[in-house]
């Protein structure tokens, strides 16, 4: 499968799903096996979360740290080899780290516009992320592709269209910006984001809690595998990245009460 011509296929799937409407690009990822029970157990993990007592007073810190682990393993992920205890102490100064701080800092504001403004968004996470990367007259630009374009322009129109839970749609938006390496040499710093606010702007993970990314770090071998399936584009390589996805989130909710119980510990 992959996002084309704004419809979804794959093979043994249908058109349609129970949970969501007929038109619902999406739909048939819904039918995959064990994709249900990714989603529900990424649900349960975060309404375990938001049951945390140090949420009720303290979810902005907790919030704080997250997006401060989020883009530190995104670095990672993205070839950089500095440590938490480096980035937070203000030493990660290599290009990716900064970029990846940069854009943490705007993604609440960016929350905000990325329902209606997507392309816009990706570009300005380029901006962000690629700042000390680029030329100056690359920034905000993709790859000059013209199936990057494409493809880009249908992911925009999913996602407009798509009622699937969110972090379906999340891993649909990771997924396709980092299998055409749209916005390269950030392509992953960005996907990664765009994932986040996805989780945002789909109510998942509506305060930023959830460092999904030191998730996909953790399972960083897993993820290369997963993504390659991914890009093979058939039932199982689609079904393995989705549930990839899923457990990562699950792997980031558990670094949120790890920051629960060190913020609580004081």
């Amino acid at each position: 499968m992959t996002i084309d011509g704004g419809q979804t296929s794959g093979r043994g799937t249908s058109g349609n799903s129970n949970a969501l409407g007929a038109g619902d690009p999406l739909a048939p990822l819904l039918e995959l096996p064990g994709i249900s029970d990714g989603v529900a157990g990424s649900r349960r993990a975060v309404d375990g979360l938001l049951g945390n007592r140090v949420l009720r007073r303290r979810s902005a810190d907790v919030s704080a740290e997250s997006l401060l682990r989020g883009a530190w393993a995104s670095a990672v992920l993205a070839g950089s080899p500095a440590t938490l205890e480096e980035v937070r102490a203000g030493q990660g100064s290599d290009p990716i780290v900064q970029g990846a701080l940069r854009v943490s800092v705007e993604l609440a504001a960016l929350a905000d516009i990325w329902g209606g403004a997507h392309r816009q968004v990706l570009a300005r996470l380029h901006a962000l992320a690629a700042a000390d990367l680029a030329e100056t007259a690359d920034l905000g630009r993709p790859r000059p592709d013209r199936e990057v374009a494409h493809r880009l322009d249908v992911l925009a129109d999913v996602l407009a269209r798509t009622s699937a839970p969110a972090v379906v749609v999340a891993a649909i938006v990771q997924a396709e910006v980092l299998s055409l390496d749209a916005f390269a040499p950030a392509s992953g710093v960005v996907a990664r984001a765009a994932a986040r606010l996805t989780l945002i702007e789909r109510g998942l993970d509506l305060k930023s809690l959830v460092p999904f990314e030191v998730g996909h770090l953790e399972l960083r071998q897993e993820m290369e595998t997963a993504l390659e399936g991914y890009r093979r584009g058939d039932e199982a390589g689609v079904l393995g990245w989705i549930r990839h996805c899923c457990g990562a989130v699950e792997l980031g909710v558990r670094e949120s009460l790890a920051i629960c119980e060190a913020i609580q510990r004081g």
